[in-house]
């Protein structure tokens, strides 16, 4: 590994105060900026990493990011965000990225910043699942058809990846909910056939036919 430079775009104490302890042990040089200043920092050196401790509004924070650290040599990002906004979660497809729950521990933000900084020493070939020219990189949290990436929220892409992983058994919904969204739902579980519905229609004809309904009990992804 060499010294990488990370860039932290946050205005919370905070965060700026875990986030020190965590990259303390990494061979890192770590600058600060707010939202508002990021961009004039960004000229003056060139970073490896940004992380940000995204805001409420985080579809057009993380799009104009994107814009911004797609230009000239792209730069990775890694998002800091809350459980409630995972709904509405999407991760850029021109730049590398990952989002970590900002309740996280320590070793899972080490983790996430450890794969974005040094990615050759940290994902495998088992990250990728295959199935014809649908790509799921389970390192990244992306998808692709023949090469194109798919838009999905997490939540999506976390339904896609978990059936796509688990082929040939059906899950019911409220199994779906809780191996999936990982805690209590209180919308009821016809928020998964809302979900379902979703990622058919992103995932067009030929791959939507995997992700059959299993008429009174649930969901299988036929492989």
């Amino acid at each position: 590994m060499h010294r990488k430079n990370i860039l932290i775009v946050t205005s919370g104490l905070e965060t700026s105060s875990a986030l020190r302890r965590v990259l303390s042990s990494m061979d890192v040089s770590v600058s600060f900026s707010t939202s508002a200043a990021y961009r004039e920092v960004i000229t003056t050196k060139k970073f490896d990493l940004v992380i940000t401790d995204i805001g409420r509004d985080i579809v057009a924070e993380i799009s104009k990011m994107e814009n911004y650290l797609s230009e000239d040599e792209p730069v990775s990002l890694l998002v800091i965000t809350e459980v409630e906004l995972l709904a509405s979660l999407r991760l850029p497809t021109r730049i590398t990225a990952d989002f970590v729950i900002r309740q996280a521990s320590d070793e899972e933000y080490t983790t996430r910043v450890r794969h974005l900084l040094w990615p050759s020493e940290e994902a495998t070939s088992s990250d990728l699942v295959r199935v014809g020219a649908l790509t799921v990189n389970l390192a990244t949290y992306q998808v692709y058809i023949s090469g194109e990436p798919l838009d999905l929220t997490y939540l999506e892409y976390a339904l896609l990846a978990f059936m796509v992983t688990h082929p040939g058994r059906t899950y019911s919904r409220d199994a779906l909910l809780r191996r999936v969204w990982g805690f209590e739902y209180y919308g009821g579980s016809r928020t998964v056939d809302v979900h379902v519905r979703r990622v058919r229609a992103k995932l067009g004809p030929e791959y939507a036919q995997r992700l059959e309904t299993v008429r009174g009990v649930g969901y299988l992804w036929n492989a």
